[in-house]
């Protein structure tokens, strides 16, 4: 059972979306530290995005019987009911907001509502309805970060704002990878995926080329703000060039192994750019 639901809450979701959010905090209070604060940050966050998680889960588990990745997930194989994974959701959900609404402030929580919003109720569904859904989950995939900086600071500020950007772009190649290895799984669950769509593969191309393409300037944004220092700018140039040159060989070829490389790439690249704003912040 215990496995069964760490499977169902995406612990390693959750783990990315808790990283991005230790970092934005760590960020925002300028490396000076409310512990309480920040474990309450914690706390609220990783039950609203686990709560999310399992919601998401919930509203796909049809769609994913139809797919080979996910037919053998716990919700389309039963191993799990319906029932007690919305109790789990919802639960999760409001416990969470109440957390971040009463000991850390009204507008991480609202972050973290919106975050929700978006997730479930615009991008969950518009994976049926048309590509765009990769952009629009991008968005919420990208708060986080920014959650962590106002629970810190209590207010929005471009240096959480950066951190924002640079997730939501990094995301694009990451996940167009994704649906691009999978796309046959896609298609037959009625998803529409940009791989899958008309003419999809050339756009697929465009798309992972312009988003890497944008990175490399927007990774160095921290530097210009004042946030980071002069080793993170270099180390940032660099890692992002890194991601678009591990692009180049799928946008020239595609295949699943190119595809696999980006993907592997982007595993590495974004651990990678958080130790150096940590390691290079300026206090």
């Amino acid at each position: 059972m215990f496995k069964n639901l760490i499977e169902l809450t995406k612990v390693r979701i959750g783990f990315l979306v808790l990283t991005t959010t230790i970092i934005g905090f760590y960020l925002g209070a300028q490396g000076k530290i409310d512990n309480m604060l920040l474990l309450f940050t914690v706390i609220g966050t990783l039950l609203s995005s686990t709560g999310s998680s399992v919601m998401n889960n919930v509203i796909e588990s049809e769609s994913d019987k139809l797919m080979d990745r996910t037919k053998n997930r716990v919700l389309p194989t039963k191993k799990i009911s319906l029932n007690f994974a919305k109790f789990i959701g919802i639960s999760f959900i409001i416990v969470g907001l109440l957390i971040l609404y009463f000991k850390v402030n009204f507008l991480t929580c609202m972050l973290s509502l919106l975050t929700i919003i978006l997730y479930l109720f615009l991008y969950t569904p518009l994976k049926r309805e048309s590509w765009l859904n990769t952009s629009v989950g991008a968005i919420p995939g990208a708060i986080p970060p920014l959650g962590g900086w106002t629970a810190a600071t209590n207010s929005l500020e471009w240096g959480g704002i950066a951190v924002f950007l640079i997730l939501f772009f990094w995301q694009h190649p990451h996940f167009y990878s994704i649906a691009y290895m999978y796309k046959e799984d896609y298609k037959n669950a009625g998803l529409q995926m940009l791989p899958v769509i008309d003419n999809g593969i050339k756009r697929t191309v465009l798309h992972i080329f312009l988003h890497a393409l944008i990175l490399i300037p927007i990774s160095t944004l921290p530097f210009f703000l004042g946030v980071s220092g002069r080793v993170y700018f270099v180390g940032a140039y660099i890692l992002s060039n890194i991601y678009m040159l591990f692009c180049l060989p799928f946008i020239l070829e595609q295949n699943k192994d190119n595809a696999r490389l980006i993907f592997k790439t982007s595993i590495y690249y974004f651990p990678l750019l958080l130790f150096l704003i940590v390691a290079d912040l300026r206090v």
